[in-house]
């Protein structure tokens, strides 16, 4: 059972490489291909954000590549320099999505209010989940409770990446729908645009399944002990 655990991460791992690389060739791939409005990744949050009647949402630029998040607590759309001054379809697409997160904060998206109530015991989970379980391996006779709170925090982490996948998906689906209705992009661009999220939301849907995949693998300790 352990070697199929083991299998199972290592088959997750790999998928996960895989899928990080084809979404970094697709974003340079659609990085060159310039929007035909002209507009920059900023330019687009911004018009996407006025034609959902969003007026209280910054659009920010952030250091690195691929960073682009939106941060609810700040009412901010951080986009990554890449996207931020680029005006090519790849740059409208994430700013899009990002702006899709923010008319689902509008809006009482209830997957996204929940994600963000999770995100501190999350961000805890995180650092002390593994610790924890680990210690609780080599204390399974003594004091089995230890082991089953490092689970349980754990499955925090498992189900914050389940709740994560309606949030990315519906944020997309948002972006689009904006992009093709409002004519910022043609039907050729948009299907590029599709591409490049569809690539993007399944690095969750990796990430999701990589936690089932280590949860499981965890749970085998109990089962061999």
């Amino acid at each position: 059972m352990m070697n199929f655990e083991i299998f199972l991460l290592i088959a997750i791992g790999i998928a996960g490489f895989l899928v990080q690389t084809k979404l970094q060739n697709v974003f340079k791939k659609y990085s060159k291909v310039l929007s035909p409005g002209g507009l920059t990744g900023r330019e687009v949050a911004e018009k996407m954000l006025r034609d959902n009647g969003i007026y209280d949402v910054r659009v920010t630029c952030v250091a690195g590549q691929l960073t682009d998040h939106y941060n609810p607590a700040t009412k901010t759309v951080n986009l990554s320099e890449g996207v931020y001054q680029s005006n090519s379809v790849a740059a409208a697409a994430v700013a899009a999505h990002e702006c899709g997160h923010a008319v689902q904060h509008a809006t009482g998206y209830a997957p996204l209010k929940m994600r963000s109530r999770l995100v501190p015991v999350v961000q805890i989970s995180s650092m002390l989940s593994q610790l924890v379980i680990i210690l609780g391996i080599f204390t399974l006779h003594s004091f089995p409770a230890l082991f089953w709170l490092g689970i349980a925090m754990f499955a925090m982490i498992l189900v914050f990446s389940l709740i994560t996948l309606p949030v990315e998906y519906n944020a997309s689906h948002r972006a689009l729908a904006w992009l093709e209705g409002s004519r910022t992009l043609r039907t050729m661009e948009v299907e590029q645009a599709r591409e490049a999220l569809t690539w993007a939301a399944r690095t969750y849907l990796v990430a999701a399944l990589s936690a089932l995949a280590s949860l499981i693998y965890y749970l085998g300790f109990a089962d061999r002990d």
